[in-house]
C-alpha cells in the first residue's frame, strides 16, 4: 500500500487512528506489568523457600544446602576430594583462609571482599563457636570484625565461606587469587593447604 493509499484509508476510518495507538500502548503496559509480577513472584518464592527445600540463588545458581538442625557456628572436619580432611562449617561447607589476613589479627577482608567471601560469623547472642568432631578446641577462637560482628577463627586465621560451594565436599575457592590475596582451606591441625 502506498503512503497516499494509507492516508486515504485513515481519512475514511478516523476512529482507527485513535484506537490503534491506545491498544498498542495498553498491550505494552500489560506486558510490562505481567513481567514485573513474574519477577516479583520469583523473588518472593526465593525468599520464602521452606528450610531444607531446594532453591536457586542469583542467575539460577543452586542455593546453599540447608542441613536441618546444623548449627552454622559449628566448625568440624569434612572430606574434600583431592584435599583430604579440611575444616567445614556446621552445614558441611568448606571454609577458607585468606593470605592477606595476618594470623592472630582481625580480618582485612571488608567491603567488596566481604561480599564475595562472607566471613564465618557467630549468630547474634552466641558467645563462642562450637567445636565439632576432629576439631582442636585450643585452636578455635574469634576476632571482632570492623563492622562489630564476631568472626570465627582457627589457629588465629579468620575463616570465610565461598558461595559457589553449594554442597559438602566442594572446595571451588581453593587456591584462587581473588580480591588481594589467595584463598586456601585449612586442616584440623592448623595447617593451611597450599596447592598450585
Amino acid at each position: 500500500m502506498t503512503s497516499i493509499a494509507a492516508a486515504e484509508a485513515l481519512r475514511s476510518h478516523p476512529e482507527e487512528e485513535r484506537v490503534r495507538p491506545v491498544t498498542h500502548r495498553w498491550a505494552q503496559r500489560r506486558r510490562r506489568a505481567v513481567g514485573a509480577v513474574a519477577a516479583a513472584a520469583v523473588v518472593i518464592s526465593a525468599c520464602t523457600t521452606a528450610p531444607g527445600a531446594g532453591a536457586h540463588g542469583p542467575a539460577g545458581s543452586p542455593a546453599r544446602p540447608r542441613l536441618d538442625h546444623a548449627p552454622v557456628d559449628e566448625i568440624t572436619v569434612g572430606t574434600v576430594s583431592g584435599l583430604g580432611q579440611v575444616l567445614v562449617d556446621g552445614t558441611g561447607l568448606t571454609v577458607y583462609t585468606f593470605t592477606a589476613d595476618h594470623r592472630g589479627h582481625p580480618s582485612v577482608c571488608v567491603s567488596l571482599c566481604a561480599a564475595a567471601w562472607p566471613a564465618l560469623v557467630l549468630p547474634t547472642g552466641v558467645a563462642a563457636p562450637i567445636a565439632g568432631p576432629g576439631i582442636r578446641v585450643k585452636l578455635l577462637g574469634t576476632a571482632t570484625r570492623s563492622d562489630g560482628r564476631v568472626q570465627i577463627t582457627y589457629d588465629g586465621w579468620p575463616l570465610y565461606t565461598w558461595p559457589p560451594d553449594t554442597a559438602p565436599g566442594q572446595a571451588t575457592g581453593q587456591a584462587l587469587t581473588n580480591l588481594g590475596g589467595r584463598w586456601y582451606v585449612i586442616r584440623a591441625d592448623g595447617t593451611i593447604v597450599h596447592t598450585p
